[in-house]
């Protein structure tokens, strides 16, 4: 079998990251993505306390102060910070990282804020450093440093800034930095949703679509989206094809899982690249460990692509472990894909 084939990351239907597809739905916006905390599904205590704070914030008179959203992609963090605004009543401005590559890129964007707006910075431990450093003082006292000019024509500008709320996100904690981490004063990490959360989640949004589904068809959907609401709402428009062309448009628990085990994704919600991958992992280096470079030139796939997007999960459900000597694949690893745990490659037998 050639393993360093169909290994396509960017069209995994199981990748938590966003793609385009998942905003078709509407040109301007996604209209699955709730307008008021008490519309958003699960994360209990993060809203529990958001909503503390949210309510305080506005007996005060005073903006919301800076909030940190952590976890694994998907889970809602852009949802929620479009949440905060709307409760606040307030514009949000939405950008990333990434996108602000210079500090005068940034300082437009703080410039043009209006009082209490909230600024949205998705993957916010991307930051360029001398971006990082605008940010400081624009966090804590409002306001930027410009200078222009070069030499004996240097000059100095203190600029005022309205106050505004920092929603910042980031799926990587550990990579912020510590000055940066410090200045936010509520931090929130997002957690894996519950397959009766994702369920909730699922019949909400066929609702909206206009999808007829029972309750069995969304827990079978729920129970292979890997905690993620965005991936269970992408099952969710692929399931309602197949229910279109074979079940007069109902999603029953037959159609889920028959669309399902066509699209490959099995009962843990795992796809072909992950089986792959591991199946490459038993089979050429006895389970492991295999060094991360060597199995990425083995399954044909980037290094860092195994870091973000393969390891994560197979690691939450304890089928991968990392350690100093490299990768090893587990004794429910092994069970799930139907081999025997222990031996060599020639003596792994399917039950």
């Amino acid at each position: 079998m050639d393993y360093q084939q169909d290994f396509d990351f960017e069209n995994r239907i199981v990748d938590a990251h966003e793609i385009p597809e998942d905003n078709l739905e509407i040109e301007t916006d996604n209209p699955l993505r709730p307008r008021k905390l008490e519309d958003y599904i699960g994360q209990e205590k993060v809203k529990e306390n958001l909503k503390i704070y949210i309510e305080a914030a506005l007996q005060r008179g005073e903006p919301l102060d800076h909030v940190l959203l952590y976890g694994p992609p998907g889970l809602g963090k852009t949802t929620l910070s479009q949440i905060i605004a709307n409760e606040l009543g307030v514009n949000i401005r939405i950008t990333s990282g990434p996108a602000i590559e210079k500090p005068g890129d940034l300082a437009a964007i703080l410039t043009n804020l209006n009082e209490g707006d909230v600024l949205f910075i998705d993957e916010i431990h991307r930051l360029n450093r001398s971006v990082e450093e605008i940010l400081y003082p624009a966090m804590e006292d409002f306001a930027i440093d410009i200078i222009t000019g070069k030499g004996q024509m240097a000059a100095s500008y203190h600029l005022p800034l309205p106050k505004f709320t920092l929603v910042g996100a980031t799926t990587r904690a550990g990579q912020l930095t510590a000055p940066l981490r410090d200045r936010f004063g509520v931090t929130l990490r997002l957690e894996l949703y519950s397959p009766e959360e994702l369920s909730t989640i699922i019949n909400r949004s066929a609702n909206i679509l206009g999808i007829e589904i029972d309750s069995d068809g969304s827990l079978e959907m729920a129970s292979r989206s890997r905690g993620t609401p965005r991936i269970a709402n992408r099952f969710l428009k692929r399931v309602r094809d197949f229910a279109q062309v074979l079940n007069d448009g109902k999603i029953s628990f037959e159609i889920a899982r028959t669309a399902l085990d066509k699209m490959e994704i099995d009962e843990l919600g795992l796809d072909q690249n992950d089986r792959r991958m591991l199946e490459s992992m038993i089979k050429f280096y006895n389970g492991g460990p295999v060094g991360l470079e060597t199995l990425a030139a083995a399954i044909g796939e980037e290094a860092v692509t195994i870091e973000d997007v393969y390891e994560p999960y197979l690691m939450q459900i304890g089928f991968l472990q990392r350690t100093p000597r490299g990768r090893c694949v587990t004794a429910e690893g092994y069970r799930h894909l139907g081999y025997e745990f222990g031996g060599t490659a020639s003596q792994q037998t399917l039950f």
